[in-house]
């Protein structure tokens, strides 16, 4: 302090400047530097500032899960010990359901079965006896016409296991029947009231005029 008092006018002012310059240098550094802190990720500031390095971020890996199995219905008959409906997984084979039935009898003809075959919902499997003739010993479903629901010909509660159909509309169907001489297309279930497209929707695969 005694120093800088024994300074002339013109040494104190150069000197006063030179403090105000670094002053100002490093005022501008800190500004500099705190703005750049600012622009980076929040997890990179952390992990530079506890010395680590950044982690990449990992991606979610979603495992698709296995197929579903489902359980179906398989009617057995014929010459097996023990003919039946058994339930079995979707992806079971013809060989598989004839296990459960028991197996086959001494006299049965296995030659015309496909034991590989894999069963589906509603599957017939017929063991034949050695000598019978059979045009098929495996039926798929019943075909699709006889599952169908005449509209024309079912009566009140045949109508009712239909979908959205209760006494009501039952017979109110039975009675449009009867006053136009019965239906000639499915699509006119829908001049019945309270029958609209969404229901017309889940009843067209399941009914018949036939």
């Amino acid at each position: 302090m005694k120093y800088f008092r024994n300074l002339t006018v013109r040494e104190k002012v150069i000197l006063s400047m030179l403090a105000i310059s670094v002053g100002v240098s490093f005022l501008l550094y800190f500004n500099v530097f705190a703005e750049n802190q600012d622009n980076l990720p929040f997890d990179q500031v952390f992990l530079e500032s506890e010395g680590g390095e950044p982690e990449e971020t990992k991606e979610t890996v979603v495992e698709k899960p296995d197929d579903v199995v489902s359980v179906v219905l398989v009617d057995v008959k014929g010459a097996v010990v023990a003919p039946g409906v058994y339930e079995i997984n979707s992806n079971g084979r013809v060989k598989d359901v004839i296990k459960k039935a028991g197996g086959f009898l001494e006299d049965a003809d296995q030659i015309q079965l496909n034991l590989a075959s894999k069963v589906v919902d509603e599957m017939v499997i017929y063991v034949p006896i050695v000598g019978e003739v059979t045009s098929s010993s495996v039926s798929e479903k019943p075909s699709v016409e006889s599952q169908l629901v005449s509209i024309n010909s079912a009566d009140l509660n045949e109508l009712q296991e239909l979908p959205g159909i209760g006494p009501a509309k039952a017979e109110a169907i039975v009675q449009f029947r009867e006053d136009n001489g019965g239906f000639t297309a499915i699509e006119e279930l829908m001049n019945i009231s309270g029958i609209g497209e969404k229901t017309f929707e889940k009843l067209k695969d399941l009914i018949t005029v036939q």
